[in-house]
Order: structure tokens, then sequence, then C-alpha cells
């Protein structure tokens, strides 16, 4: 009996770990903010430990989805990407801010779901909406410089470009 109640509390330790691990990705786990710059393939590194099937936010339940270019929702938490800024899908000031903002919606979905990544830290928790502040990395790389470089995103200035 003392087996089982050792192997039960063994299991919740690694149950709560594993959630921790979820919720606050690099952040808890202490990972570098490495920002190397990215290649055509990216592959996983043993730091990339999250995954899930991320399709687009069209719904009221929103867990795993991309909301836009540079904001989804994972494991229940909204994530906004550090450090770039993508066009507008909800609001375009034009068609081509649209256009390039769904291109840029449908390629931060693929990178999601090309395989494990992990998420990472810079000091700044929450942005002014509440949305989780985060680097979204794998094999070391950032995704979101990824979208700049394929022209799909730029980097954050401090205010929204002019996509027009």
């Amino acid at each position: 009996m003392r087996i089982s109640g050792f192997l039960v509390l063994l299991l919740s330790v690694v149950l709560v770990g594993f959630g921790v691990t979820l919720r606050y990705g690099g952040a808890i786990l202490g990972e570098g903010n490495a920002s190397a710059a990215p290649t055509a393939t990216i592959g996983a590194s043993a730091s990339d430990t999250l995954s899930a099937s991320f399709g687009n936010c069209d719904g009221p339940q929103r867990v795993n989805c991309v909301v836009d270019g540079d904001t989804f929702w994972f494991a229940g938490d909204k994530i906004r990407i550090l450090d770039i800024n993508t066009p507008e899908i909800s609001s375009p000031q034009c068609d081509r801010e649209y256009r390039l903002g769904m291109q840029a919606t449908q390629r931060l979905t693929q990178l999601l779901n090309k395989g494990p990544f992990s998420l990472e830290t810079d000091g700044r928790d929450t942005d002014r909406y509440g949305r989780l502040l985060r680097r979204v990395t794998r094999g070391g790389q950032s995704l979101g410089q990824v979208l700049v470089t394929e022209g799909l995103a730029e980097e954050w200035k401090g205010y929204k470009g002019d996509w027009c």
C-alpha cells in the first residue's frame, strides 16, 4: 500500500510540472532568448516541448487557434508574439493589408503546426490587452523573425506600420 501511495504522489508531481510547463513555457524553465537568423527549415530542439493542432479562431471556443499573423491561442491562453507586427485582418486600412494579413495568418498557422516549439519571455509578461507576450521559437530560432524575413511581418517599432 505504501508503494501505491508513493506512485500516486510521484505521478501527481509529474503532472503538475507538465501543467506548469504548458502554462508558462520557457519562462519557468529559464530557457534562453536565442534569436539566431531563421533558415528555410527550422528543426526542433530538445527544449521544444510544446505542440498542438492549430486552426483559425472562428468560433467561441478558443483553445489552440490562430487569430492573425502575430496573435494566437495556446492551451486556452491568448498569446501575442513579441517584437513583431503583422498586417491587420479585422480592421485593415486597404485590400493589400488584408491580403498580406491573411497570408501572415496562414503562414503562422503552418509554422505552429510544423512541430514542437517553445515560448520564451523577455521580462514583460502581458500587454495592455492582457495577452501573454511571448517569443515563439523552434530550435532556438524565432518564428516571428521567419515572418519578418518572408515579408509578412515587420519588427515592432512601438506603433502599427502602414501596409497600404
